[in-house]
């Protein structure tokens, strides 16, 4: 399918390339797509994806990925301009983090709102699906773990659209997704990301993710 991706950081550049070698119809939106460090990139490990301004990816996109900074991104769906979401289904990836008193960071907000429902009111005919949140960039594709793969938490009102981004994930190496419910739990899932922060530094290690262990309970 089209896949416009918004953003060209690290997050965006993942997404671009896996999606791109999965045979979508990839453009990743930036504010400078003629830059000599995004032409670099392209020429040399973005093979098909194609750059653009924020506005021509979100227009291209049937699917469109949100991969900019968090603090940025609400003004990065201005400059793509909101008629062009319509509809569409949109992955959030970003979250809300606060840098402002160093590292390890904070939230911008949180608890009572959240990125992922402030992009959602911003969009509000677009399916907004938050995930990729709470993992680093280096495990977002074919993630290679010691205790096997496990599944990706996204949240968003559209029961539809959710089905949708399981089937990406799944096509991406995860093994499927934990619905947590509406776009309004985005609170909670942007709320584990300065948890994770600090668990991968006590770790010293930040390729790592939170998964679900399960067990049995206990006869009493």
């Amino acid at each position: 399918m089209k896949v416009g991706v918004l953003g060209s950081g690290v997050v965006g550049k993942v997404l671009s390339r896996s999606l791109a070698g999965r045979k979508h119809d990839v453009m990743i939106g930036t504010r400078s797509p003629k830059g000599p460090e995004l032409e670099a990139w392209l020429a040399k490990e973005g093979h098909g994806v194609r750059a653009g301004t924020f506005a021509e990816a979100a227009e291209h996109g049937e699917l469109v990925v949100l991969a900019t900074n968090g603090g940025a991104t609400l003004a990065a769906l201005d400059l793509a301009g909101v008629g062009h979401f319509e509809g569409k289904l949109v992955i959030d990836a970003t979250n809300p983090l606060d840098f402002s008193a160093g590292f390890p960071p904070s939230l911008l907000f949180g608890f009572t709102d959240s990125l992922g429902e402030r992009v959602q009111r911003k969009l509000p005919n677009a399916k907004v699906v938050k995930c990729f949140n709470t993992v680093p960039n280096s495990l977002m594709v074919d993630p290679t773990l010691t205790n096997g793969t496990p599944e990706l938490i996204v949240c968003g009102d559209d029961a539809g659209a959710k089905g949708k981004v399981g089937e990406l994930v799944r096509s991406l190496g995860w093994s499927g997704v934990i619905d947590i419910g509406g776009i309004r739990e985005a609170r909670w899932q942007e709320a584990l990301v300065p948890l994770w922060v600090r668990v991968a530094g006590a770790r010293q290690n930040f390729n790592v993710t939170f998964t679900v262990a399960e067990g049995s309970a206990i006869p009493r």
